[in-house]
């Protein structure tokens, strides 16, 4: 097929189309991700979930999203999760990277200057 068989016109359709199938598999293949991670769902419920968003892919997919609840107690758990372990990783202090650099420095890892800029740093934050 030539390129002037092919309008530009033609080229859009195929592309719009092409990314619709994509969005569709994507939300197909979230929802069954979804739907297998979910702890408050029985065995028979998931199964059933499955068939369904297999069956009817975009109709499927859109009922289970639309019955989803917002936060479920998994989710909660792992907001959880997620926000001490920001608070975990922020709660380092000056003082304890000070101590961290001064052992990199006996250990020979960094020199006397990188150990100086390093501990500025530090003071700063």
């Amino acid at each position: 097929m030539l390129a002037y068989d092919y309008p530009l016109l033609g080229v859009f359709w195929s592309l719009l189309f092409l990314f619709m199938f994509v969005a569709v598999g994507f939300i197909v293949v979230y929802t069954l991700i979804d739907n297998f991670r979910r702890s408050d769902h029985s065995g028979p419920a998931k199964a059933v979930w499955a068939l369904f968003i297999i069956v009817f892919p975009l109709v499927g997919a859109l009922i289970y999203i639309a019955m989803r609840p917002k936060v479920t107690a998994q989710d909660v758990e792992m907001m959880t999760r997620m926000e001490a372990g920001a608070k975990a990783a922020a709660a380092v202090s000056p003082a304890d990277q000070i101590a961290k650099l001064q052992e990199l420095k006996a250990a020979g890892a960094i020199s006397d200057a990188e150990f100086e800029s390093l501990k500025q740093k530090a003071m700063s934050s």
